[in-house]
């Protein structure tokens, strides 16, 4: 009898599974579908997970994925002292991971396949031209140049505040969900390891949390809160989450934030224009940035590079790369920086 009955709950556990995949895996073939999961279903799945989330401390997601990784370990060491089957054991195994899958998905990976940026707000695409580029050029350094401002400390409430008030007044046609009140970032569990690789933030999907490296620099900080926001928003794309982090900090009436956002940004801007000008003009664009921004960003760098490990960067760039094109984000990394691209599609729609 007890055989039967597990063999009835292993079969129905199956099913289930099959039945969650087989809707994943639709949801990822039409992006119309993508967008009303992230419409309707993913806010209820993030309301749950991140209400539990937010009753600890600590980062749920960190622990649950490097407790999951031990886990499997300690099973194979296990399934070895014990010599017990590795058809069945590899069986196991694959059945855990598959429902991580499934979880990864339902909670807020399904974001990666909805409608693009251009045709859910129905913004109109723009080529490039130099006069188009360069005016956008023009007018964000000004705008970085006049928005300088030295500061050692940053008020990490005033922050939480601002960003989540910016983003309530955001525009409803860009299809981000609402942040709820009781949303707040987590530290990272290995922030020394997250430094190591480059990492500021990252969003944890299972439990729908998002984690800020505490070696973030202060005036690194809102901006940073404002993009992993955007993830647990609901927004996939690097690029998306770039633009409204940038967009919600340099509508705040706060300087610092403000500040951050536009210069948030320049690591973008100074890709796009090294590889969109000419030597001379670069150089020349380069010069008309206040010496106090340059300063500031020359310190960045320096600060970061002690901190970071090239090999153990270069694995997590490779392997995050893979992830991006994986999940319907074809440039992969460089998906960051085509920020730039929206941000001069949205100011032409603008006007």
């Amino acid at each position: 009898m007890n055989c039967r009955i597990k063999y009835k709950n292993l079969h129905f556990r199956w099913i289930i599974l099959a039945v969650l995949l087989l809707f994943i895996w639709l949801v990822m073939a039409y992006p119309a579908i993508g967008e009303w999961y992230a419409r309707m279903i993913y806010p209820m799945f993030s309301t749950v997970l991140s209400r539990f989330s937010s009753l600890f401390p600590f980062s749920v997601g960190d622990c649950f994925i490097y407790g999951s990784i031990i886990g499997i370990l300690v099973y194979i060491g296990y399934a070895i002292f014990c010599r017990r089957s590795w058809v069945r054991t590899l069986g196991r195994i694959v059945e855990f991971l598959l429902w991580i899958y499934v979880w990864f998905y339902l909670a807020w990976g399904l974001n990666y396949f909805r409608q693009n940026f251009y045709s859910r707000t129905q913004t109109p695409y723009v080529s490039y031209s130099p006069e188009r580029f360069n005016t956008f050029l023009t007018a964000y350094t000004d705008s970085l140049n006049s928005s300088f401002l030295s500061f050692e400390k940053i008020d990490k409430q005033l922050v939480s505040e601002e960003i989540k008030k910016e983003y309530e007044r955001l525009d409803k046609h860009f299809g981000l969900a609402t942040p709820a009140g009781y949303l707040r970032p987590k530290p990272m569990l290995i922030p020394a390891l997250m430094s190591g690789v480059g990492v500021l933030g990252y969003m944890g999907p299972f439990f729908n949390e998002y984690n800020l490296n505490p070696d973030l620099l202060p005036v690194q900080y809102p901006f940073t809160y404002a993009h992993e926001m955007a993830h647990v928003l609901g927004i996939s794309s690097e690029a998306e989450a770039n633009l409204y982090g940038f967009l919600v900090c340099s509508r705040s009436s706060v300087p610092e934030i403000r500040f951050s956002g536009y210069f948030g940004l320049l690591s973008y801007v100074l890709g796009n224009a090294y590889g969109l000008l000419s030597k001379e003009e670069f150089n020349q664009w380069r010069e008309s940035l206040s010496p106090e921004v340059r300063a500031l960003y020359n310190q960045k760098i320096s600060y970061w590079q002690l901190r970071y490990s090239p090999f153990i960067g270069d694995v997590q760039d490779t392997v995050y790369n893979w992830f991006l094109k994986g999940n319907n984000i074809p440039s992969g990394r460089k998906n960051y920086s085509e920020v730039i691209a929206l941000l001069m599609a949205l100011n032409d729609f603008k006007e």
